[in-house]
């Protein structure tokens, strides 16, 4: 079993801490996904994992082992990385063999192994091209076919995609799931783009500033973040945060005053107390234009036509801004002056600290 056991891993370099004591289990056959801002420590603590830097403190466990001092060779895993790394000389095939041949396998077994690698990938065609003669998403699946002849129980991406242009990015990331089905192996995969993560993981490890912020599937990570970074990081767009203030407090409810209404929110408000300052958080497609009085007024600054929806950025007189979703031939235009709802039952409440008071549902007042 290729469980991957993090327990107080730390990294420093001379006096800088970057790895902060992260600890973190990784099951076997998971697709976990880390993702947070450039510089967080997401591929640091990757290649921790790769051999490729060294422990400062903690431990790193695959498969039961603990591996600090083992070797990147010996760790049972494969890497593979944002800038492909292929010999310009070689042919793919001779690319996803290289490695192979370095240990000493058997010809048969490393045709028999590339051959396999070509087939699952659809490559076959390619096998007898060098890298200047091919596309970019070629190359990259010469460096994954190149990963999978070592049949690792551990396959480590670092942000692979990102040198493919979108609509190729979006075909790959499907690629590389159903790709992580088939080989039944653990995956670990550093992004900082959300749409992969929120696409391709079993469960999101988000990360700030050498730390875990939260762990989760996909879905608890978008619905009910732990802390206003999460919330800000995680969505495209991201979760609309309102500076509010406590009005009252009762048993399971917290009622808030925002900018142009208030809400009441199910909540855990026992800390809290009248005229304290809170932020209230709403995803954007669960804020809408009205005819009404809303609980937001504005004026349009931006506007985003999708196709399938719109999406309006709403500035307040305060200068808070507000994204709400409206239908793909939305009426409004840039200048107009919009009324924002909130529709019943979403919402979240965070504390002064920026954590999130759970549960949290909101419905306009």
């Amino acid at each position: 079993m290729a469980d991957v056991l993090l327990r107080d891993v730390r990294k420093q370099y001379g006096s800088q801490a970057v790895i902060h004591g992260v600890s973190l289990e990784l099951r076997h056959r998971e697709f976990i996904v880390f993702v947070g801002p450039s510089g967080c420590g997401k591929s640091t603590l990757l290649r921790m994992i790769a051999g490729l830097e060294q422990v400062s403190g903690g431990e790193i466990s695959i498969g039961g082992r603990r591996v600090n001092d083992t070797p990147a060779g010996d760790r049972g895993i494969a890497m593979v990385f944002q800038n492909y790394a292929l010999y310009p000389h070689m042919t793919a095939a001779d690319n996803m063999a290289f490695g192979l041949r370095n240990i000493g396998t058997p010809r048969a077994e490393i045709d028999e192994r590339v051959a396999t690698a070509a087939k699952t990938l659809q490559i076959e065609h390619l096998l007898n091209r060098r890298p200047a003669q091919m596309s970019g998403g070629q190359r990259q699946r010469i460096a994954i076919g190149r990963a999978i002849v070592r049949r690792p129980d551990v396959f480590l991406f670092d942000e692979p995609l990102s040198n493919l242009d979108a609509a190729l990015r979006v075909q790959m990331r499907v690629e590389l799931v159903q790709l992580h089905q088939r080989l039944e192996a653990t995956s670990i995969y550093v992004t900082h783009d959300q749409v992969e993560a929120m696409t391709m993981a079993d469960r999101i490890v988000v990360f700030r500033d050498g730390r875990i912020e939260q762990v989760g599937t996909p879905l608890e990570v978008y619905r009910s973040p732990a802390n206003t970074f999460v919330a800000g990081f995680m969505g495209a767009p991201k979760m609309n945060l309102l500076q509010a203030r406590v009005v009252a407090v009762s048993p399971g409810q917290v009622e808030v005053a925002l900018p142009g209404g208030r809400a009441r929110l199910a909540a855990e408000g026992r800390t809290l107390a009248a005229g304290a300052p809170v932020t209230f958080g709403v995803r954007p497609e669960h804020v809408r234009p009205t005819s009404g009085e809303g609980i937001f007024r504005g004026q349009a600054r931006a506007i985003e036509r999708l196709g399938r929806e719109t999406l309006l950025h709403v500035v307040g007189t305060d200068g808070a801004t507000l994204i709400a979703t409206d239908t793909g031939d939305s009426a409004v235009r840039l200048g107009d002056t919009v009324s924002l709802a909130i529709e019943p039952g979403h919402g979240r409440l965070f504390g002064a600290d920026g954590m999130a008071l759970p549960p949290a549902t909101a419905s306009a007042a």
